[in-house]
């Protein structure tokens, strides 16, 4: 009984020791598909793609009606809500 309490814990910690595992890759995509797996190409790679997409892009043509079309979510209470809302 005591043998197969070992063995049972033996492929357990195996079992556990594999779950953990996970492979590391040192490989990305370039802007065509291909990988690259250099150290030099991959750290250019990455500037290109945060460059791309925290650039911001410029609006030239903003229209003034565009620009104040938010309207108010919350509307001024009414005096007799309020007066109400006091004799509560």
């Amino acid at each position: 009984m005591r043998n197969f309490s070992k063995i049972k814990n033996i492929y357990r910690g195996i079992s556990d020791f594999k779950k953990c595992y996970q492979r590391i890759t040192n490989t990305v995509k370039d802007e065509k598909g291909d990988f690259v797996a250099d150290s030099h190409s991959i750290l250019f790679r990455w500037k290109n793609h945060f460059f791309q997409l925290l650039s911001i892009h410029v609006v030239n043509d903003v229209r003034q009606t565009e620009i104040h079309t938010a309207e108010q979510l919350v509307l001024e209470p009414r005096v007799f809500k309020i007066e109400l809302a006091l004799e509560k």
